[in-house]
């Protein structure tokens, strides 16, 4: 099947991200525009390297890397006396802790063959958006920080895009970075309030109707990685060898890219275990893409996961794939002493505006993590049997495995 869908990822590999780079290596229906490095869990500069090694492990150093601004979009740029040579500005703080010195936990990844792209995170999204005007879909899985900057290179940008998937946020629940606060926005809520802004504008004159669809970590904590589920994946997948017993190259290299994301999920069990959670991994990253792929290939358009002619009312329930939905008005706090990057949603109406964003609420999360790792397992370049998928939302049928939900 020739690529169809054109997809634009936002990243700041991480370890989730880098399976969420996996699954998407997986889909032989998307075409990958191109990826955007964004500082979060390492430095701008590490994401990049990140990034591009994950690809040139799994043979795809075709696809180009964009790396982002070095900074988040309110970081002040110079000394308060206005001499840095004087008094130099730290840099952000990043979640090695969680992910490692590296972003990559115990994974050891080739250096990149290729340089990355000369092209910037900001500017690539504005050239993805305007070459595919009305069909790009857009994911987000790290800050916010290179779709704000591209936003005020074109404005229209909100306009262009058929959609936009968040992984993002907390609402009404306790924080993984701050108490109410989740990492991705916390690392630049300024960056998650204007493109929040970006698009509630756009839906409000009526020239974006899909709403863009947030994920935050009350909904994707349920997505917990296992070593039992490694285990199967790495059991299940194909061994470096094709039917007529030659050796197949394409599966020694993704057995090989199977077994460096072992090893960085290795050092995840290990954190989330000194965390006080156990010996499991939170991946919330591959579920938001996963999800923006199957919705964008469904036929039809629904009201409550698309928006409408008419405006949507505060609280109107909708479903996407594994998932359920409210939609709600929804803002970014900046200035709060104890919850600057929190994420705040106006369930109740008191603020008066309409409805800006979809949230996603709850997962199946058993189903889901069955099917990514069944994907995982069969890897990049493989035969799907034709199913219809996603039932009840659409009559489109690909080859793929079937989701149940």
């Amino acid at each position: 099947m020739p690529p169809h869908l054109p997809l634009f990822l936002d990243c700041d590999p991480g370890i989730d991200d880098a399976i969420a780079l996996g699954y998407l290596l997986c889909q032989d229906d998307v075409d990958i525009i191109g990826i955007a490095a964004t500082g979060g869990n390492v430095s701008t500069a590490q994401v990049s390297t990140n990034a591009q090694g994950w690809l040139e492990l799994a043979g795809r150093a075709d696809i180009p890397v964009h790396r982002g601004s070095e900074f988040p979009t309110a970081w002040p740029t110079e000394s308060t006396d206005g001499d840095p040579a004087m008094s130099p500005i730290s840099g952000p703080e990043y979640a090695d802790l969680t992910h490692g010195p590296t972003g990559v936990g115990y994974a050891r990844l080739p250096q990149p063959a290729a340089p990355e792209s000369s092209i910037s995170a900001a500017q690539a999204w504005v050239d993805a958006a305007r070459s595919h005007p009305g069909e790009l879909i857009g994911v987000v899985i790290g800050p916010s920080t290179n779709l704000a900057l591209a936003i005020a290179i074109e404005p229209e940008l909100p306009n262009l895009v058929r959609r936009l998937f968040i992984m993002g946020g907390a609402f009404n629940y306790r924080g993984n970075t701050h108490p109410t606060t989740e990492w991705n926005v916390t690392f630049d809520p300024e960056s998650t309030a204007s493109v929040v802004a970006a698009f509630d504008d756009a839906h409000r004159e009526g020239t974006h109707r899909a709403l863009p669809v947030i994920a935050p970590i009350e909904a994707t904590e349920a997505l917990e990685m296992t070593p039992a589920r490694l285990r199967k994946v790495l059991d299940a997948a194909p061994k470096p060898h094709d039917g007529t017993g030659e050796p197949s190259a394409a599966g020694e290299r993704w057995g090989n890219w199977l077994a460096q994301m072992a090893e960085a999920l290795r050092f995840y069990f290990e954190f989330h275990e000194w965390d006080g959670l156990g010996y499991i991994a939170h991946i919330h990253d591959p579920f938001v893409l996963a999800c923006a792929l199957e919705w964008a290939r469904r036929d039809e358009i629904t009201t409550t996961s698309a928006g409408s002619d008419e405006p949507l009312a505060n609280g109107t329930r909708g479903t996407l794939p594994w998932a359920t939905t409210i939609c709600a008005p929804v803002d970014v706090e900046l200035t709060g002493k104890l919850t600057r990057g929190e994420t705040v949603a106006d369930w109740l109406g008191r603020w008066g505006k309409g409805v800006n964003a979809e949230i996603i609420r709850t997962i199946d999360a058993q189903t889901f993590l069955d099917h990514l790792g069944e994907t995982l397992s069969k890897g990049p370049h493989h035969d799907y049997e034709t199913n219809t998928v996603w039932a009840g939302a659409g009559r489109h049928r690909r080859s793929r495995t079937k989701p149940e939900h």
